[in-house]
């Protein structure tokens, strides 16, 4: 029985989309692990595993038929990126310097791993952008919600990162209620102040993702998510450590 040019093009169309999810389930599935890997070990060159995944994963995207503006670097969007990542940085710079000013918010700014200013300076403009903001911003604003705009709504495919950026943060809050004094005082430090801890990183990055996504949507530029991610890690870095020395 001869198969009719519909139905070849409705099975080549099937066949397109079963690819296309197993990639994005692949992909999401490296990233977890990757995330994993990096956070429960000591070497330095694992530090970078997340950051050469998100360099891969980019470098295939292009390479599937993903456009540049797909992953929010198009030339022309480049400019209102920049302005936008001004203003971003800026509001979010005295926003922290505000909360510093104040003693009960101040408290929550004591993290353990940023009690030295000069760690927090290499971590702030160094390690944190290329090892975090960039590769995390490159994979789930950038390859992950590039992708999924292009099988779904916008309003879709943004909820879906976000809810993935949430799930990421999972391992890393392991330890945040034992490692920040100000979040271990209001959630406690036993397993139901890790528990909380944890679920409370989960929903405040859901929502971060949310509006990152945002702003790649509405800018057409990775820029600004890049800015305002940069600015709550790397300015709250620096703003431990200050934190510490004021007391």
């Amino acid at each position: 029985m001869r198969t009719t040019p519909f139905g070849d093009a409705g099975r080549r169309l099937v066949t397109r989309r079963v690819r296309f999810y197993h990639a994005l389930i692949g992909l999401i599935t490296v990233m977890f692990a990757a995330e994993t890997v990096m956070h429960f070990t000591a070497g330095a060159a694992s530090r970078w595993i997340v950051a050469g995944v998100a360099l891969a994963a980019a470098g295939l995207a292009v390479g599937s038929g993903m456009t540049a503006a797909d992953l929010g670097l198009a030339r022309e969007t480049l400019g209102r990126g920049l302005r936008w990542s001004a203003a971003i940085i800026a509001v979010v710079v005295v926003a922290i310097a505000a909360g510093l000013a104040i003693p009960p918010i101040r408290e929550l700014f004591h993290n353990d791993a940023y009690r030295d200013l000069s760690w927090a300076l290499l971590s702030a403009f160094v390690l944190i952008p290329w090892q975090t903001v960039v590769p995390e911003e490159l994979l789930f604003r950038g390859v992950l919600l590039g992708a999924l705009r292009r099988r779904h709504t916008e309003r879709t495919a943004v909820i879906a990162q976000a809810l993935l950026f949430g799930l990421w943060h999972v391992v890393s809050a392991t330890g945040l209620s034992t490692g920040n004094r100000g979040i271990g005082d209001v959630v406690g430090a036993g397993p139901a102040g890790v528990v909380l801890g944890i679920l409370g990183a989960v929903a405040f990055t859901t929502i971060a993702g949310l509006l990152f996504g945002w702003l790649r949507v509405r800018t057409g530029s990775l820029l600004p998510s890049i800015a305002l991610h940069w600015a709550a890690n790397g300015a709250g870095a620096v703003a431990a450590a200050l934190a510490w020395k004021i007391g």
